[in-house]
């Protein structure tokens, strides 16, 4: 749910808030073909009080009118203390978030005050999809990869329970190692569609028992089209992507 005002249909430019419009009709047309909905707050935050509001808009909506799809902000927060508990104050309390994106740089004070919250979940930023992050999430530490670190480290977290983690799709041949050293963590995976991640390869390597992936695809679907019939060509293009993983799933 990424939205931006320069990819938008230009007819909903004129609504009073055209990216709750945008968002609405993306929910009431994909609502049946997906268990969760991924906001990238940076799309909301460049639009200033209207952002922030059409976004408080959205979450809302999909809370009232479809409670049992899981919502992540992907917001990638990180800080320590009472600044970390703030975040997670506005994403799980005021906003009502089931999940949120967290970057675990500054290490178990960052992120512990996210996991202290029951019943929602922190997504740990471990191996992720862009170029960069061969710039330090592989490189080695004392023989061992830093994303491997971070897996590690934070199983010893308190409530490591609440713990998802982020694992692009671009990245799907560390899986099998991922796999080894969480093999019962839910996974986001980000990077399949636009950004070019094999969802063949993503379930091969990283599917468990209780499947344990949450795969990502945004672009692809909710541009789909820029007329009228926008909305239904995401839902073409949503419906072709579950019905490619339920083909995995029943193999």
């Amino acid at each position: 749910m990424d939205v931006d005002l320069n990819k938008i249909p230009k007819f909903l430019l004129k609504e009073e808030d055209p990216i709750f419009a945008f968002n609405k009709a993306i929910i009431d047309a994909t609502h049946h073909l997906c268990v969760a909905y991924k906001p990238n707050t940076a799309f909301y935050e460049a639009y200033g009080i209207r952002g922030w509001q059409a976004l408080e808009k959205t979450i809302h909506y999909i809370n009232e009118k479809h409670p049992e799809i899981f919502t992540i902000a992907d917001a990638k927060r990180g800080d320590i203390g009472n600044t970390s508990t703030m975040y997670a104050k506005a994403f799980f309390e005021d906003l009502a978030f089931d999940s949120v994106t967290v970057a675990p740089y500054m290490g178990k004070d960052s992120v512990e005050p996210f996991l202290a919250f029951e019943n929602k979940h922190t997504i740990l930023l471990a191996l992720t999809s862009n170029q960069g992050a061969f710039d330090f999430q592989t490189k080695e530490i004392d023989g061992k990869e830093v994303y491997k670190h971070v897996l590690e480290t934070s199983k010893s977290w308190k409530n490591s329970k609440n713990l998802m983690y982020v694992v692009g799709a671009t990245k799907a041949e560390y899986l099998k190692t991922i796999r080894n050293i969480i093999p019962d963590s839910f996974l986001l995976v980000p990077g399949v569609g636009a950004q070019g991640g094999n969802l063949q390869e993503v379930c091969k390597y990283g599917m468990n028992d209780n499947v344990g992936l949450l795969i990502n695809s945004s672009r692809g679907i909710i541009y789909a089209a820029l007329d009228k019939d926008f909305a239904q060509a995401a839902t073409s293009k949503a419906e072709e992507l579950q019905i490619e993983m339920e083909n995995i799933l029943t193999k």
